[in-house]
């Protein structure tokens, strides 16, 4: 019963889950417990592209995400055994003419809770302030603060991230609303994983609503040699238009 307890957990998870139905975001990721070294430097390289889907506006002038490939670097720094900094820079695009355009930044902090020994849940917060260009929010300035849960069992691993967004600056009415974000793998090998990582947003605070908007993709982790990355594909359904989703995550040794 106590193996059989995780696919069990991993299906009830994957009911819930986050990103908005409009613009595919610069990073489609949900948060574990992974954190760099005190002083070191990490770079992970964001990629996504819309291949099918609609094109219809949110807002007047809001960036088309079909066919637009966005690329992210995102750099951290360690700061103490419990948190790490980081900075998104640029927040670039390039759309299905070939034409670059520059974004925004972001940056964020990250704290994961002490852990006990054998302790096999995670606990944290990440804490990200960005501004960007009207294309990709009718408010320039813009917070996202993460809750992060998750548990490390034998090769399963399941994390669920609960992410409240929260307008800043900016002319238009934005009241701060919920996604949640749960993703669920399994380690083939030590340096391979598979898994399902699903998104829902649940509407505004104020009036949470049913999970209308929704994405889920399936996911390839693999390491080589001191390269990480992650491959996914997915779908969005209900009120998101993007009808195919490809991402990549790369994981750069810099340090």
């Amino acid at each position: 019963m106590r193996h059989a307890t995780y696919p069990l957990l991993a299906a009830a998870v994957l009911l819930v889950a986050a990103p908005p139905a409009g613009a595919a975001p610069e990073e489609i990721q949900v948060y574990l417990d992974d954190l760099n070294g005190v002083g070191r430097i990490g770079l992970d390289l964001h990629a996504n592209l819309v291949a099918a889907g609609g094109a219809l506006d949110d807002y007047p002038g809001e960036q088309q995400s079909l066919h637009r490939l966005r690329v992210t670097p995102e750099f951290a720094l360690g700061l103490t055994r419990t948190l790490e900094a980081g900075l998104y820079l640029p927040l670039a695009t390039v759309d299905g003419a070939g034409r670059l355009a520059v974004d925004g930044a972001k940056v964020r902090l990250k704290y994961i809770g002490p852990k006990t020994p054998g302790q096999t849940w995670f606990w944290g917060a990440n804490v990200e302030v960005g501004v960007v260009d009207r294309g990709l929010a009718n408010n320039p300035w813009n917070t996202e603060i993460k809750g992060i849960l998750g548990r490390r069992s034998g090769p399963w691993t399941v994390a669920v991230n609960t992410n409240f967004d929260i307008k800043l600056s900016g002319p238009a009415a934005s009241p701060p609303s919920l996604e949640i974000a749960t993703r669920v793998t399994y380690a083939l090998s030590p340096i391979l994983s598979v898994g399902v990582e699903s998104y829902n947003g649940a509407g505004e605070l104020r009036r949470l609503g049913g999970l209308a908007e929704h994405s889920t993709f399936v996911v390839v982790d693999r390491s080589v040699g001191r390269w990480d990355l992650e491959l996914g594909a997915g779908a969005g359904y209900g009120a998101n238009r993007d009808s195919l989703i490809l991402k990549a995550i790369i994981g750069v040794p810099i340090d």
